[in-house]
């Protein structure tokens, strides 16, 4: 591994174990509260409003959120948000979203070296490869992890995770 890869590594590492530090500063409970106190995740938080999941992701759990970014939804087609948004798809919607949640408190040291595939609240199974840098999950990067709340933990990817059609 040639010395700009080691650094770019580290670099990686770094980025994925220090900001988490600084969203569990801001953690203030449950999954739906922590995503809304970390600024981040406007366009989930509606999402999952849309989708009538507020009082499951403040339920007891434990969850397992692989959370995108608003920066993450900006990435999807022009339209498709606001379509997703729309009560006649609130079936796709859900399933979306659940795919992006694993029951039970799953942390990065459960993953880390591994590769397989999680069973998703989607009843869909997510593959996932930890076993390099950067981690991935559905295709999505992981850009934090192990962001704690009072139900579960968060992991930050870097896009909208979909379901196999």
């Amino acid at each position: 591994m040639s010395v700009l890869s080691r650094v770019a590594a580290i670099a990686s590492l770094a980025l994925v174990l220090l900001l988490p530090n600084a969203l569990r500063a801001q953690t203030a409970g449950d999954i739906v509260d922590t995503a809304v106190a970390a600024g981040e995740f406007t366009t989930l938080v509606a999402a999952v409003q849309a989708a009538g999941l507020v009082d499951t992701l403040k339920g007891d759990g434990p969850f397992t959120v692989f959370a995108p970014t608003d920066e993450a939804f900006a990435t999807l087609p022009a339209g498709t948000v606001e379509t997703l948004l729309e009560p006649a798809n609130r079936d796709q919607l859900t399933t979306i979203l659940t795919f992006h949640v694993v029951p039970g408190d799953l942390r990065s040291a459960d993953l880390v070296g591994r590769a397989g595939r999680l069973e998703t609240a989607a009843g869909l199974p997510l593959g996932y490869d930890a076993t390099g840098t950067p981690v991935n999950v559905g295709g999505a990067g992981l850009v934090a992890a192990d962001i704690d709340a009072s139900n579960g933990v968060i992991h930050v990817v870097d896009r909208v995770i979909l379901p196999p059609q």
